[in-house]
């Protein structure tokens, strides 16, 4: 329009200057990233690294499991200390850089964890500390959950965390933390005894319960609001042997399953078991992975029945440590796509839902894979409804320990940066559907919080936190008034 109006001299003249503007504003922002950069790299210890593109430090500090969540940085810093990140996070409030903060790099949501700015990645926080005698654990916060269960082993003790390999311990456990051991001791928040908190001035503090209790609250279930956690200190509960790992089946065996797992979730009444059953579009295929949980060496007559008498496609179930029975089950099948998830939270697992929710899979599944569309899955996580009394006091997640609700995970993986629209809005548009189904056979969900480290991006604080915002968000301004963590992506306060 504008070139119709004008000669084609003054029109070019008008482009050429609009070009050369962003590009002087691009080089002016480069720049001051880059100075933002040097002073972290010259104000910080020797044990702490600042690392540029073309480094292979820089490549592993921001690479995520999900091609999606990976940004280029202007620098990525590995700090060693929490004092060098008190120090960081001062000079990046001072000049208002954008910055990221990455655990274990399990994050689906885009911008969660990356940044243009400065990449900050927590592997050098990977002391993992067990004390016997307060039967605890002091574990840093850039470790996976695998590390973890590894250095327990030896003593017999295991915490409650990550069902699946490959997930990181930093944004799992401020999130709430869904684990195998859940239906026995609650969520990963209810067993946290302290955390290492770096705060958005640079002061450094152990949260407990008891030395400030209000923190405490916010950090159980409230993600990275209120400063950079570097380690947890965990309660730890005897480990033994353990009975399960993963089954599949083809789409001809899929009614059973779906029996299989209603009858589960209606009937089972023992704490120590868990399933997780996944239906799954891939290869252009409707199926199944199944994860089967015991802990002990043996479950009773009964229990799994149902899943053992189904023709299977694979089957690894065996009687075995913990982290064996992690390993069976990856998490990272799909790394490299891009990738989101989103959830509902339901109140019952009826047969009439999991029809629904196997029409989704194959209906979405087989639309999207003409689109790049490599993997789409739809994860029913039955649970005890006792799962949230196991806390000892009030989290920022849940917002309500009145009931437990399940969360059910959506999933889908693509390959091409042009369809991310696309699978955004279909996985927010088959959530919708599932929910109206669940409330329409009577389930009240209608206002049930749903679990932060599966919801979509621009889900609503309230249905994440519900009554519990503007408590948050009163801590968040007495904690960050100058909102330093804000410069950072994630679910802000």
């Amino acid at each position: 329009m504008l070139s119709t109006l004008l000669s084609p001299l003054v029109a070019f003249t008008l482009l050429s200057n609009l070009v050369s503007n962003v590009a002087a504003d691009v080089d002016v922002a480069s720049l001051l990233l880059n100075k933002t950069c040097v002073q972290i790299a010259d104000a910080t210890s020797s044990a702490s690294e600042v690392y540029y593109l073309g480094s292979l430090h820089y490549d592993i500090d921001i690479t995520h499991w999900a091609s999606s969540s990976t940004q280029l940085s202007a620098c990525s810093f590995e700090p060693a200390t929490p004092e060098d990140v008190g120090i960081a996070l001062q000079i990046l409030g001072t000049t208002r850089t954008p910055f990221a903060v990455k655990g274990g790099g399990h994050a689906s949501n885009p911008g969660f964890s990356s940044t243009p700015g400065v990449h900050i990645a927590m592997s050098k926080f990977s002391e993992i500390k067990y004390d016997a005698s307060s039967q605890t654990v002091e574990i840093g916060s850039g470790l996976l959950w695998d590390d973890v269960y590894a250095a327990l082993e030896p003593h017999g003790v295991n915490v409650v965390g990550g069902r699946v390999t490959g997930v990181g311990v930093a944004g799992f456990i401020l999130g709430g933390g869904y684990s195998w051991l859940t239906n026995q001791y609650g969520l990963t928040v209810d067993t946290v005894t302290a955390f290492e908190l770096v705060m958005p001035n640079g002061t450094v503090t152990e949260v407990t319960e008891t030395s400030q209790p209000e923190l405490f609250f916010g950090l159980r279930g409230g993600f990275n609001n209120f400063g950079i956690v570097t380690k947890f200190t965990l309660k730890t509960f005897p480990q033994g042997k353990v009975w399960g790992g993963l089954i599949t089946f083809t789409e001809n065996n899929i009614p059973a399953v779906n029996y299989a797992t209603a009858n589960f979730a209606a009937n089972n009444i023992d704490p120590k078991a868990s399933i997780i059953t996944t239906y799954n579009f891939f290869l252009g295929q409707p199926g199944v992975s199944q994860l089967i949980f015991y802990d002990g060496p043996n479950p009773p007559p009964g229990i799994f029945d149902d899943f053992l008498s189904i023709p299977y496609f694979t089957k690894d179930i065996s009687t075995r440590s913990f982290p064996s029975l992690v390993d069976s089950s990856p998490a990272n099948a799909t790394a490299g796509a891009r990738t989101i998830f989103n959830t509902v939270s339901i109140s019952d697992i009826s047969t009439n839902l999991i029809d629904a929710i196997v029409n989704e899979t194959i209906f979405w599944g087989s639309r999207l894979q003409l689109e790049t569309g490599v993997f789409i899955s739809y994860d029913v996580e039955p649970f005890l409804p006792t799962i949230f009394n196991h806390g000892s006091s009030p989290s920022a997640y849940p917002p309500s320990r009145d009931k437990g609700f399940l969360p059910l995970e959506l999933y889908y993986a693509w390959a091409l940066e042009t369809a991310d629209d696309l699978f955004h809005d279909t996985i927010r548009t088959t959530a919708a559907h599932l929910k109206s189904i669940a409330i329409g056979e009577g389930q009240e969900i209608e206002d049930a919080a749903v679990y932060g480290n599966y919801a979509i991006y621009d889900t609503p604080l309230a249905n994440i936190y519900g009554s519990n915002v503007p408590r948050l968000q009163s801590l968040k301004a007495a904690v960050d008034p100058t909102n330093v963590m804000g410069l950072a992506g994630g679910f802000r306060f």
